[in-house]
């Protein structure tokens, strides 16, 4: 049903739920709770420390005029608690002012505590009498525009209500494995009675979605080993003086890369690897002696990139490497003169190599004799855009790469249909990060010392999880960018997030690297191919909110130089999971030993989130659930395909498949 028809909703009510995604009652079913109030931790926000979350009971006593000051516009409420005065401020939600009138209310959001004045920064409320018949854990859901938690919350049960949720799984293994009703499941974890119930619930959900899609990737790619259509001619001699063309000498991890990809293209069954290493491993020169060993034997290669800054970075770079063999470069910005005379010229076999972004898995692309290809950063296509490149010739040698540590034991359900061959060696020449959880009460301290370390020629990132915030919850970058060049006015800040235009973030980072700032303010954008010898420092906001794997991406930004580099992280929830976390994260620098604990501690959802697999899964992400639950999901899909009990698997099971063509680019 379109959710502009569920009663209590209408038109413009689901217009705002579009803004999240939400268009279907379906889908709202599946838009989980993001956190749970335990109505009893009402909490006296003048014990709170600054950044800290807090449930708060109080009185509003009056609202100040709507501000506005340039495009801020700004609303501030003064509110008492125990005889003493806070404020609550909302920036940029102008609309409410309007739904604020004086009496008792529930707020939750983030405490401001500055120089002695407290406040509540965007936070959600609700009159105290409407959530008074509220009990045990209630669910807080993350919203915008005018949506409230009471219009979600009734908006969440009437769909529920409507939406059947029959699960795909054969009645036989469900009775055997003691599966509890899916719908039951979804009932529970909108409105469960206790934290065990939300957890059971959770468990379920994710076991269903997982077998969704273990047995999609099933049905997409089968078990069966595809013969080869071609010999490789190349000599492991070849391969030897090759690899003299390298300032290096490659690392035992390199070299046992390098030997399974030659063993592969050697063999009668064809290439289907993924090479997992860290930032600096040394993938790229693996991939590079993979594409030569095609060049050396008189076949095509190309290289998938997900952005044309990376495209263009790895086009010069097969240019140096491979002097003697043609090399085209095709991107959506190439003019189109010039893409159909690439094209042309690659079907006649006059290039030897392509090198671009999604531009090369369009139809009218074709190669003469296409042997190799190479998918950087993997994590930012989808299955079947692989399988596309892959297509391009017969029987294609593919080698999908990946510096996003990928727990083992998830990377083989996952990816079971390729073989992965890890790096282990440590980058050569990268130092030991200091890594230290910053408390609420030491967070001017790190200003102060940030600012002194400026004056030296270093350099500092300060990272955020979200451009803006509805929802009071985290700090926005935009908020954070304002706030720092008030607090710090000798420092020169930039500001760096995924809605500015491509030649826009490159000019800030080109700035950036030349000094003409001296702290950059950004969102996760930085992750992948930044290098600034003179950043020393990271800080990272709102940190229990990354996974480990994405923190040490992020920690990898810096270190880079000669001198002492620092990693930061400032905590938004004081819980006790979230402390232990990042203790652990501080404890080691093993990127893959980070990703194995980090599956074991917060469930699957956040490893496998929308920015690192496509949209597959993302459905669940809010879903805290065990790996146990995945590998459950895989013998179940295991047993039915041993059976051939395939029911209404395949037509589920292809539409997870059709999500996963989606790319996802920050």
């Amino acid at each position: 049903m379109k959710l502009e028809d569920l009663a209590g909703v209408g038109e413009k009510r689901a217009k705002e739920f579009k803004k999240l995604g939400i268009e279907t009652t379906a889908q709202l079913c599946s838009y989980f709770p993001r956190a749970y109030l335990d109505m009893t931790n009402r909490v006296s926000i003048f014990s709170v420390y600054h950044n800290e979350l807090a449930l708060v009971a109080c009185t509003l006593t009056y609202v100040e005029p709507v501000r506005y000051a340039g495009r801020l516009k700004t609303v501030r409420a003064h509110l008492t608690q125990e005889g003493r005065n806070f404020t609550a401020v909302w920036f940029n939600m102008p609309y409410v002012a309007k739904r604020l009138k004086a009496g008792d209310y529930l707020f939750y959001g983030r405490v401001s505590n500055k120089y002695g004045q407290i406040s509540l920064v965007n936070p959600s409320f609700e009159p105290l009498g409407s959530v008074s018949r509220l009990k045990g854990l209630v669910p807080v859901y993350g919203l915008c525009g005018s949506l409230t938690q009471k219009v979600v919350r009734d908006a969440v049960q009437r769909a529920l209500k409507i939406e059947e949720h029959i699960s795909i799984i054969p009645a036989d293994l469900r009775k055997k494995y003691a599966l509890s009703p899916l719908n039951q499941a979804y009932f529970a974890v909108h409105a469960p009675k206790s934290q065990k119930e939300m957890q059971q619930a959770a468990e379920r959900i994710a076991v269903e979605e997982y077998f969704t899609l273990v047995s999609a990737f099933k049905l997409i790619k089968g078990d069966r080993k595809e013969a080869r259509g071609r010999s490789y001619t190349v000599t492991e001699r070849d391969v030897a003086e090759f690899q003299k063309r390298f300032p290096f000498t490659f690392t035992a991890g390199q070299q046992e890369a390098v030997r399974a990809i030659y063993n592969n293209v050697t063999s009668p069954v064809r290439m289907n690897r993924l090479l997992q290493g860290d930032v600096g491993s040394g993938k790229t020169a693996v991939a590079l002696t993979g594409i030569f060993m095609a060049l050396k034997s008189g076949f095509q290669a190309a290289y998938l990139s997900p952005t044309e800054v990376l495209a263009e970075q790895n086009f010069r770079l097969l240019q140096k490497i491979f002097p003697e063999y043609r090399v085209a470069y095709l991107a959506g910005s190439t003019s189109a003169k010039e893409k159909r005379e690439l094209k042309t010229a690659l079907k006649a076999g006059e290039y030897d190599v392509l090198c671009g972004t999604h531009a090369v898995l369009q139809d009218d692309v074709v190669f003469q004799n296409l042997a190799f290809c190479v998918c950087d950063e993997q994590h930012r296509f989808g299955v079947a855009q692989r399988n596309i490149l892959s297509e391009k010739g017969e029987n294609v040698d593919v080698l999908v790469m990946s510096a996003t540590p990928i727990p083992r034991t998830l990377s083989l359900i996952v990816y079971g249909d390729l073989d992965i061959t890890l790096i282990k060696d440590k980058p050569v020449g990268r130092q030991e990060i200091s890594t230290s959880i910053i408390p609420a009460f030491k967070y001017d301290d790190m200003l102060s010392y940030i600012a002194e370390e400026t004056k030296k020629g270093k350099q500092a990132y300060f990272v955020c999880s979200k451009i803006d915030d509805d929802e009071g919850q985290v700090t926005s970058v935009k908020e954070l960018f304002e706030e720092l060049r008030g607090r710090l006015p000798t420092v020169r800040f930039a500001l760096l997030h995924g809605r500015m235009k491509e030649k826009e973030k490159t000019e800030i980072m080109s700035a950036f690297k030349r000094k003409e700032y001296d702290c950059l303010v950004s969102t996760t954008v930085i992750e992948v191919g930044v290098d600034v010898p003179s950043a020393t420092i990271m800080a990272i906001y709102n940190a229990e909110r990354f996974g480990l794997s994405q923190l040490h991406q992020l920690r990898g930004r810096v270190g880079r130089g000669e001198d002492k580099s620092y990693c930061f992280l400032l905590v938004g929830s004081e819980t006790e999971a979230a402390y232990e976390r990042l203790k652990l994260f501080k404890s080691t620098n093993d990127g893959f030993e980070l990703a194995e604990r980090d599956l074991e501690m917060r469930g699957g959802g956040d490893f496998l989130g929308t920015r690192q697999s496509g949209r597959f899964l993302s459905e669940i992400k809010n879903l805290r659930y065990t790996k146990e639950a995945v590998f459950l999901a895989k013998q179940l899909s295991d047993e039915a395909f041993e059976k051939g009990d395939l029911g209404g698997i395949r037509e589920a099971a292809m539409k997870k498949y059709e999500s996963l063509k989606d790319v996802v680019l920050n």
